[in-house]
């Protein structure tokens, strides 16, 4: 897969990169939510140092075959590289996993479904690497992600993304992404929940 003006972009998923590799690009406040805070939900996250936040992580992705002897398959994200650097990262994995979604609000205003579903996968978090943004690279995340649940049996799958135009928004606050990507994609909105939040939804089926 390859970006208008890079080179060359690879996205694996994350139990085929390498545990370094995925800290360099969780930097800054990535590096100290260690991409658990939607995995845990808010309670467990803040209870929880960084060391152990980190250690959930890489239970659930696999880097370096970590505690995937049993299913290789199963990882919770995926890896972008560019140039064979590592520059990008996108928490994917079925629903139910990020207890946070279950808790919030926000992905249930407007509808009633089973928040246990494992068909329905959640596209929960996108982090580009100092360096790499402003690139395009969360379009091929995003689609890339895609891939990666239609691959696991998912019948859907899901994004949060917040609107960004006419207001300013942090990079952090960005960690679920902006529509633009989603739109690309194929997603179409299921709510607007909050005045820059959007529930988005793509079918695999």
């Amino acid at each position: 897969m390859k970006l208008v003006g890079e080179p060359s972009i690879r996205i694996v998923a994350a139990n085929e990169a390498s545990w370094d590799d995925l800290q360099a690009i969780l930097t800054g406040t990535a590096a100290r939510c260690q991409c658990t805070r939607q995995r845990l939900g808010d309670r467990e996250w803040y209870a929880l140092p960084v060391e152990q936040r980190s250690a959930v992580l890489r239970e659930a992705v696999g880097c370096d075959d970590h505690g995937f002897d049993r299913d290789p398959a199963r990882t919770a994200g995926i890896v972008a590289y560019v140039d064979d650097e590592p520059a990008a990262w996108a928490a994917v994995d079925a629903r139910p996993a990020f207890r946070r979604l279950a808790g919030s609000p926000v992905p249930w205003a407007g509808r009633r479904e089973a928040k246990d579903d494992p068909t329905v996968w959640a596209v929960a978090c996108l982090v580009v690497r100092r360096g790499f943004r402003g690139r395009g690279l969360t379009y091929a995340l995003v689609a890339a992600a895609v891939e990666h649940a239609r691959e696991r049996g998912a019948l859907a799958i899901e994004g949060y993304p917040m609107l960004s135009k006419g207001a300013e928004v942090t990079w952090d606050e960005l960690s679920v992404g902006p529509v633009g990507p989603f739109l690309a994609a194929g997603f179409t909105e299921v709510s607007h929940p909050s005045k820059r939040r959007l529930v988005m939804r793509l079918e695999l089926n």
